[in-house]
């Protein structure tokens, strides 16, 4: 019997809370950022207000949210591919709890195309999850407490006091915009070590129609 499969939901889901516990432990492990519960929930929503913001459905919004809280639960299996093992285990999820096959595939869909690595914004869903993933940037992601041992990754993400996700009123541009203290990661830094993800970024813009530019320092990189 099929159900009418919500946001709060799959948040409040006793399993879905320890898969997406269990994928941080496995990512600090091996010293990646943060990818836990603030992670999750700040990517549902800003997928969901890029996509109200450009006028989808009230029920389009309620998926994306959903592909945005659990599109990293597949690092629980590896890091490598995860948005792979994360769709698949974002179907047995939200099968179990009687969704519909239609809904599931789109959930599905975006969530193993978010990695800069393989994915593609094959769908306007898909692309307003890779463009509030890869726009999740700020200093409390770093999980090392040793600022000597910092690597890039956790140089740049520090170095972000401020990121900002903005549509404009004509809903012609997407703009994120960071401010970032030189101290700790260059301007250039960002762009360095961010590139592909930031291109990712262009292309699912463009899926949406809209133009994605990013903002450093008040400085426009792309």
């Amino acid at each position: 019997m099929l159900h009418l499969v919500t946001y709060e939901t799959v948040k409040n889901d006793p399993a879905v809370k320890v898969y997406i516990q269990k994928a941080d432990e496995a990512l600090k492990a091996i010293g990646f950022s943060e990818h836990s519960f603030a992670h999750v929930c700040l990517v549902a929503e800003k997928a969901a207000y890029i996509m109200e913001t450009l006028g989808y459905s009230e029920r389009e919004v309620e998926l994306v949210k959903i592909a945005g809280y659990l599109h990293d639960i597949g690092n629980v299996v590896n890091r490598s591919d995860h948005s792979q093992s994360g769709a698949i285990m974002a179907f047995r999820i939200l099968d179990r709890m009687g969704m519909d096959p239609a809904e599931i595939s789109d959930i599905v869909m975006a969530i193993g195309n978010h990695d800069e690595g393989t994915g593609k914004p094959i769908s306007p869903m898909a692309a307003a999850l890779i463009i509030a993933d890869k726009s999740d940037v700020r200093r409390s992601r770093v999980q090392n407490d040793d600022e000597e041992t910092f690597d890039a990754h956790d140089k740049v993400n520090y170095s972000v006091k401020k990121a900002e996700l903005k549509i404009n009123e004509s809903k012609t541009l997407i703009k994120l915009k960071l401010s970032v203290d030189t101290r700790y990661g260059s301007v250039m830094d960002y762009f360095r070590i961010f590139m592909d993800r930031m291109v990712l970024c262009k292309t699912a813009a463009e899926k949406l129609g809209l133009e994605f530019k990013l903002m450093i320092n008040e400085q426009q990189l792309v």
